[in-house]
């Protein structure tokens, strides 16, 4: 059986934001850096804001991929346990009643 696909178009609305909010820290990090350093003091910055990108948008893929998974799953029934553990319980309370006793 395969599993759906992810809703892609509602995958990069939602990744579209992230990103123009990751660009912003790059640029954050590369303007706000002093003359001079600009890339010793904005690189890392710009790269952990990449890399938590990057995770984000697998994430959230993986992640839709399953809601979609589960979706196309109807639910199971539900059991009532309760009815089911208390007629087993009368079931062996009368079997012990109706033993001999000699």
């Amino acid at each position: 059986m395969t599993l759906p696909k992810l809703d892609r178009e509602a995958y990069e609305n939602q990744m579209r934001a992230e990103m123009e909010r990751v660009l912003q820290e790059v640029a954050d990090a590369v303007d706000n850096a002093p003359q001079g350093r600009v890339i010793r003091d904005s690189e890392e910055k710009a790269r952990d804001a990449l890399d938590r990108f990057r995770r984000v948008a697998y994430e959230r893929a993986v992640q839709m991929k399953v809601n979609a998974a589960e979706a196309a799953f109807p639910p199971s029934e539900q059991r009532d346990d309760r009815e089911e553990k208390t007629a087993q319980g009368k079931t062996a309370c009368q079997s012990a009643d109706r033993q001999r006793t000699d």
